[in-house]
């Protein structure tokens, strides 16, 4: 079966869908479609801005959704997906290239998300460090035990956990990860305290925003980063889509999990190759691929 996988935040660089735009009329008027949404020239920031211009959330967002929802979309006919799940903002992504959401709603909704955490980020000084080199566990109570607001953030693959919280704690659960044996614990150069309950304000001014949205029946499951599991009823995906920004992205539960279902070739669409290598850490006998023209 073949299983889409859709990247988040992090995967940008400059340049990220020009030959989408150059070589494809229907990229090309999706990308302007998607200019006159936003209000501003997202394409003059993802052609050749500066790498500074495209890390603003307002914009990473948007820029990798457009990406992969646009890439998606020229694939026409090769694009056949028997299940799909995104990286925490790759989920909404997902739900484009599945038929959940439309272009315009699905876009409208990443803008409006990417804004929400931003203010959620300017509230409380934050931040995430990646941990690498330590069971899921280890990592979960040392989290438990430390003072302050710190919680797994990003389950991506089997020894590599992201946490995320208020900047001292995140800092003195860092020295005691190092302790405990981590190869590394390393602050992420992030606006904030993404995937922790820091993000509240930012769930409840999306969670409106997704109620007031029509989602439609899909043409494949969606595993979702909070449940993991395959899902396709839209109330459920709305619901999920809300708790996600105060809950982890477990990511290495739902490629588990689609394995299971009986997922054998990942294909990766959007920028980068990052999803493709968690995913051969978490299985190394599934195939990976990038969805090419």
């Amino acid at each position: 079966m073949n299983a889409y996988i859709f990247p988040g935040q992090g995967a940008q660089f400059v340049g990220m869908g020009l030959d989408l735009y150059e070589n494809h009329n229907q990229a090309q008027e999706l990308f302007e479609q998607a200019n006159d949404i936003l209000g501003f020239s997202i394409t003059d920031i993802m052609f050749e801005g500066t790498p500074e211009d495209l890390k603003q959330t307002k914009v990473t967002q948007p820029a990798i959704f457009l990406h992969s929802v646009i890439l998606s979309k020229v694939l026409g006919e090769n694009f056949k997906p028997n299940m799909v799940a995104g990286h925490s903002l790759g989920e909404f992504s997902a739900l484009v290239a599945n038929g959940t959401l439309n272009f315009e709603d699905g876009l409208k909704l990443v803008s409006q998300r990417a804004l929400a955490m931003q203010k959620a980020c300017e509230i409380q000084p934050s931040t995430m460090a990646a941990v690498l080199g330590l069971d899921d566990e280890v990592v979960e109570k040392i989290c438990q035990e430390t003072e302050g607001i710190v919680v797994p953030a990003n389950y991506n693959c089997p020894g590599q956990l992201v946490i995320s919280g208020e900047i001292e704690a995140v800092n003195v659960a860092c020295e005691k990860l190092k302790e405990a044996g981590a190869r590394r614990a390393l602050l992420l150069p992030v606006g904030g305290a993404f995937h922790s309950p820091l993000m509240e304000p930012a769930r409840e001014e999306l969670a409106a925003a997704i109620e007031a949205t029509n989602f439609s029946g899909p043409i494949c499951p969606i595993y979702q980063n909070v449940p993991t599991t395959a899902v396709t009823n839209a109330d459920e995906i709305k619901a999920n889509l809300i708790s996600q920004l105060t809950a982890p992205v477990k990511w290495t539960q739902s490629v588990q999990q689609m394995i299971k279902d009986g997922g054998k070739s990942f294909v990766e669409v959007g920028p980068g190759k990052v999803l493709q290598g968690l995913v051969r850490k978490i299985d190394s006998s599934v195939e990976t691929s990038s969805g090419v023209i």
